[in-house]
């Protein structure tokens, strides 16, 4: 039968759902109500300080850990619940730590093929050659876990993690433990092979840039609750709070009260739709938002400090009217240097406004 004209097709159940999970120790609500759907082949991170409560929430998809109240669902199919609780070997749940976890006396292609035990062994090795092959890794698969380097030994664990066929992969803080060069290049490869395999991944991580670049989307985290949802361009440019805004970068935060549709500034008015009038407000820049001019344009201000950064050179510049100096990244042709006068304009970009008591 033919849907009628209009009538949206009925979408796939999510892969993993989670429904109102709440999660105490003593008197500290660790998940406080948290929901949360992702759906097949998406990479989604739980992003937030540390204490927030997302690796307990990832705990609890990977059933280590017990919630108070709440279900959880992976295929539409109850995993937590009041009902019960599948164990965590039952839930087709890969699980990879930032410490990797590899055993040492097993080489590289016995720690892979690990999770396998209930293949045929023919079948187990084949499987353990695919996942290495994939992580450029075959040629170490007869080397021992002390021999490999902190890179290499995250491609192991990622997969082992992935040889079974998991249906959701769960990524406790990987890169952690990688210096930064290592780490963006691990990074970046496991990206491509969790992009190749269409592999649905929950990652939890406490860098904004990480998710950013890893993520299709972000579940931003603050005590046990979580506070925003949506792509990293959602987060960073439409943040729902201060809060959100802060997490992604710096801001200059000038507080002011709202006439007639705009907040005064010391750049000058900048709208405010949808704040009544005399409405306590602040408002917050970020760094970007701000451009050198001529000095006589826009709002006057001072070099403080000039700092080399390669490709850029970043500007401490002070202002009157702004509660602290703000930095401005510029070319580094650009040849200005401190004590000079300079005058600073608002982009059209990167300014957000908040109620003050919201802040």
């Amino acid at each position: 039968m033919i849907a009628a004209e209009g009538q949206s097709r009925r979408e796939p159940p999510p892969r993993l759902e989670i429904r109102a999970i709440s999660r105490r120790f003593g008197d500290v609500a660790a998940l406080d109500s948290v929901s949360l759907s992702i759906r097949a082949g998406e990479t989604v991170a739980l992003l937030g300080d540390s204490g927030c409560g997302k690796s307990t929430l990832l705990r609890a998809v990977a059933g280590l850990e017990r919630p108070d109240s709440g279900e959880i669902l992976l295929d539409g199919r109850l995993i937590c619940g009041s009902a019960g609780s599948v164990p965590p070997e039952a839930r087709g749940v890969g699980l990879m730590f930032q410490d990797y976890a590899l055993f040492p006396h097993l080489t590289v292609a016995e720690n892979v093929r690990f999770g396998l035990d209930r293949r045929p062994g023919a079948e187990a090795r084949s499987v353990a050659q695919a996942r290495l092959e994939q992580v450029g890794l075959a040629h170490r698969a007869e080397s021992y876990p002390g021999t490999l380097s902190g890179g290499e030994g995250q491609r192991v664990a990622l997969a082992r993690a992935l040889a079974p066929g998991p249906r959701i992969l769960l990524l406790d803080e990987p890169f952690s433990n990688l210096d930064r060069r290592t780490r963006d290049r691990v990074r970046a490869d496991t990206l491509s092979v969790l992009r190749t395999t269409r592999t649905t991944t929950l990652l939890v991580t406490h860098d904004p840039e990480e998710a950013l670049g890893l993520c299709d989307r972000i579940a931003l985290m603050r005590a046990g609750q979580v506070v925003q949802v949506g792509s990293g361009e959602d987060l960073y440019l439409r943040p729902a709070s201060r809060f959100v805004a802060r997490f992604f970068g710096e801001l200059i935060e000038v507080p002011g009260r709202c006439e007639g549709g705009h907040v005064a500034t010391p750049f000058g008015p900048v709208p405010a739709p949808g704040f009544a009038r005399g409405a306590a407000v602040l408002t917050c820049l970020r760094p970007e938002a701000i451009r050198l001019t001529s000095p006589g344009r826009g709002l006057a201000g001072r070099i403080l400090s000039r700092r080399f950064l390669g490709a850029s050179a970043l500007f401490e510049v002070a202002a009157e009217g702004l509660p602290e100096p703000v930095q401005v990244a510029v070319p580094h042709s650009d040849m200005r240097a401190p004590g000079d006068r300079v005058g600073l304009e608002l982009d059209g970009h990167g300014r957000f406004i908040f109620r003050a008591e919201e802040a």
